[in-house]
């Protein structure tokens, strides 16, 4: 027998779509949210309806931003012939926290994985390859995780890029298998200051 409101029963199946979220911890998200002051609640639920409204995503680079091109496709003061390519906003964030890194990014939202039927276009990789071919691009580096999906997707744009482009991949010091996300800044501020050329 359902004890709970169909609403509150509607709010855990809905918070469930977040990741690593199963439905004991949505349901524990969902009454942590009913106990909260009212305003509290509320307030929680305009910011995100404000992302939603408010949020674009980048042409450019596919970031998430609040303009259109985004903050770092037109800062000015950022080498835009340097393009750091990586799976998500996640990974763009940590690396940008490093403070290491002044070039610009295109965000794949995702990994190659055939079984799950995400192909290139899925992950707007011709959008990229567009890109590259149309701007003054002089090196790509590769910023996809070191996992089996992530060496596969760095392989399939190794293989669809210009002769001329240098490549480089993140050095060593990320576990085999790891998410930049989860890396601390230490650790990926050196791996990419210490990049190594990949060869086309």
């Amino acid at each position: 027998m359902n004890i709970l409101p169909s609403v509150l029963k509607n709010l855990i199946d809905k918070l469930t779509i977040l990741p690593g979220v199963g439905p004991k911890s949505a349901q524990r998200m969902a009454l942590h949210i009913l106990q909260y002051k009212q305003s509290q609640a509320i307030a929680l639920a305009d910011g995100l309806k404000a992302c939603i409204d408010n949020i674009v995503t980048c042409d450019r680079c596919k970031n998430f931003a609040d303009a259109n091109p985004c903050k770092i496709c037109t800062d000015s003061t950022r080498n835009q012939h340097v393009l750091c390519i990586v799976e998500t906003l996640s990974d763009l964030i940590s690396i940008e926290q490093t403070g290491g890194f002044q070039g610009v990014y295109f965000v794949l939202s995702g990994h190659l994985s055939p079984i799950d039927q995400i192909g290139p276009e899925e992950l707007n990789i011709p959008t990229l390859l567009s890109r590259i071919h149309s701007e003054p691009i002089d090196e790509i580096i590769l910023a996809t995780n070191a996992t089996i999906e992530g060496e596969t997707t760095a392989h399939y744009i190794v293989s669809h890029l210009p002769d001329q482009i240098k490549v480089t991949r993140l050095a060593a010091g990320i576990p085999i298998g790891t998410e930049l996300e989860f890396l601390n800044t230490n650790t990926l501020f050196h791996a990419l200051q210490e990049r190594k050329e990949v060869a086309t």
